[in-house]
């Protein structure tokens, strides 16, 4: 198996609002929703979904919890923040503080404020309207 991440989906409960989130919020560029006309017979998942490609070629999916559920074959379990951590880098401490604004500006939560962690990296947390956890970093190190 190929050490390697290319596509992450975010289930999310609410697609109009997440997309603003990452579109307007983040400026995050993306074609906005697309394939609502799509539906798998198999699994009964719609394809309503929204594309993000980021820097590295990552792709970001946001899809609605129950299509993702019914995709996957698993029942809608109840949303965790604490599961995981997505990470973006900064450039500099003052970028993590400015980013942390943006997703706040834009709707975002900040679970608790950015400071130096012992092994030199400054980092804080904000969450998406879905609860949905990530990391901005700068490494002091580097």
């Amino acid at each position: 198996m190929r050490r390697r991440i290319i596509f992450i989906t975010l289930a999310v409960d609410d697609l109009d609002r997440s997309v603003a989130f990452y579109r307007d919020g983040l400026g995050w560029h993306t074609e906005g929703i697309v394939a609502r006309e799509l539906h798998d017979e198999v699994t009964d998942a719609g394809g309503t979904i929204a594309l993000f490609a980021l820097d590295g070629g990552l792709m970001i999916g946001l899809y609605e919890r129950t299509n993702l559920a019914k995709d996957a074959g698993m029942p809608v379990g109840a949303r965790s923040s604490t599961e995981f951590s997505l990470g973006i880098p900064a450039e500099s401490r003052a970028e993590v503080d400015t980013l942390l604004a943006q997703a706040e500006a834009a709707g975002g939560t900040l679970p608790a404020a950015a400071h130096m962690r012992p092994w030199g990296i400054y980092s804080g947390y904000f969450a998406d309207p879905d609860g949905h956890l990530w990391e901005v970093v700068w490494n002091s190190n580097a």
